[in-house]
């Protein structure tokens, strides 16, 4: 038996499940995540022959496929949610990533060094690469397809997918400023300036801007070109996947944040033409793409598993991992969202839905192909458990407390009154209007 002829049949497999799975599941407190990750460990116990997955023995392999996932997900993001720009309309994704994030990552990164025990450069490590909520494992939090209808999107929904598709980007700074403890020291003196120029101010504004004119220009390619190049005539998903890459790849080639410009370039596309059906063909393209790279990244998670990459965890690292989906984040988010739409009700529900997943994975994989890391294997563990226990645990939760609170009947909204854009060729996607309320 070649092991390349199980991984044939091992894709197939699980690319036939990836279609059936999601229909199996509706409606039951089990996930398709939970599902492969399963399989994966199964796969891996049996003797089929093939390779170890350890992410320690092939960090560059790990960080590009993971790589792939996420910015994968992160076009389909942008592109589904209907909500315009606005410091008011994205007051819950601002808290978040403002407010939330940075706590979340200096109680981490505390409780890392203090209970854990880990060197400063790894317990910054784990608190950014812990930092990001996961585009790609939280599809059934996430708002749904594009539509015409722009504040038809719930507060939690919404909430959780515009921070997913930002904090990737913006996580990013911190996951430099372990590499660069590691690489030199800890005083600030050796390195504080240059990430604060370079990595911080730098990356960020080139990966908003080049993001925003990279989807720019591709909107006048697909919407307003001449009839011959207008792309969107054509009704070609995989055009998603050629828009994914280039804005990644430019805006990397330029220095910037290639998961920021992806996110950015999704959105400028989407105002490019806001309720154009190509949206849609564009969406569902991507996401089945993104369906199929996240059955792999499970399989191969579930077999890194039963390969032992939990054996170094230790109690306090595992503590210090599970405080974060339990305490840290609920709490710290519950906070971050005072003032901000919605009732109490849906910020416990966004604090609570913090998943970890894909990113988190990335983050570790391309810090370890960059520097040195001490204590790297008792890091990967501890990702590793808190991505697990993440799977598992939001996958049971996410459909009953969503359909707990969709009946309720009281989801918030945007403020703006609702008004179908003019001349909506989308209609046809648009979901049954939410009542408000009062």
């Amino acid at each position: 038996m070649e092991p390349v002829d199980v991984a044939f049949a091992l894709v197939g497999v699980g690319a036939l499940l990836a279609g059936i799975l999601p229909r199996m599941v509706e409606h039951r407190p089990l996930s398709m995540p939970i599902a492969f990750l399963g399989l994966g460990m199964l796969v891996f116990l049996l003797p089929t022959g093939l390779p170890s997955p350890d992410p320690l023995a092939h960090p560059q392999l790990t960080t590009h496929l993971t790589e792939i996932g996420v910015i994968v997900a992160l076009m389909g993001a942008g592109l589904k949610i209907d909500r315009r720009a606005g410091w008011r309309r994205w007051s819950s994704t601002w808290r978040l990533l403002a407010i939330g994030m940075p706590l979340c990552i200096l109680c981490v990164a505390l409780l890392g060094w203090w209970w854990a025990g880990l060197v400063p450069a790894a317990a910054l490590l784990l608190a950014a690469a812990l930092a990001p909520t996961d585009p790609v494992l939280a599809a059934d939090v996430q708002v749904g397809e594009p539509t015409d209808v722009e504040d038809n999107e719930d507060e939690v929904r919404f909430a959780l997918t515009s921070e997913a598709g930002l904090n990737d980007g913006l996580a990013f700074p911190f996951v430099y400023a372990a590499i660069a403890i590691a690489a030199t020291s800890l005083a600030p003196a050796d390195w504080l300036g240059q990430w604060l120029a370079v990595d911080v101010l730098y990356k960020i504004a080139v990966g908003v801007g080049g993001g925003l004119l990279v989807g720019w220009l591709l909107g006048k390619l697909f919407f307003r070109a001449p009839s011959q190049l207008r792309l969107a005539r054509h009704a070609e998903g995989f055009v998603a996947i050629a828009a994914t890459f280039l804005a990644y790849g430019l805006i990397e080639v330029v220095g910037g944040y290639g998961f920021l410009a992806v996110f950015f370039a999704a959105r400028a596309i989407r105002a490019s033409e806001r309720t154009h059906e190509f949206h849609g063909v564009l969406h569902d393209f991507a996401e089945q793409i993104e369906r199929l790279l996240t059955v792999l990244l499970l399989l191969f998670l579930g077999g890194a598993v039963v390969d032992g990459l939990l054996a170094p965890l230790t109690w306090p690292a595992a503590l210090s991992g599970l405080a974060l989906l339990f305490v840290i984040r609920p709490l710290v988010a519950w906070l971050s969202l005072r003032g901000a739409p919605g009732r109490p009700a849906e910020h416990w529900v966004i604090a609570f839905f913090g998943i970890r997943g894909v990113g988190s994975i990335y983050y570790v994989a391309y810090a370890a192909s960059h520097a040195e890391i001490p204590q790297l294997e008792l890091v990967w563990a501890t990702v590793g458990l808190v991505v697990i226990v993440s799977v598992v645990l939001h996958g049971i939760a996410a459909t009953p407390v969503m359909r707990l609170l969709d009946r309720t009947g009281e989801r918030t909204g945007d403020e703006t009154e609702r008004q179908p854009a003019p001349g909506a060729p989308l209609a046809e996607r648009t979901p049954v209007d939410v009542p408000r309320p009062g």
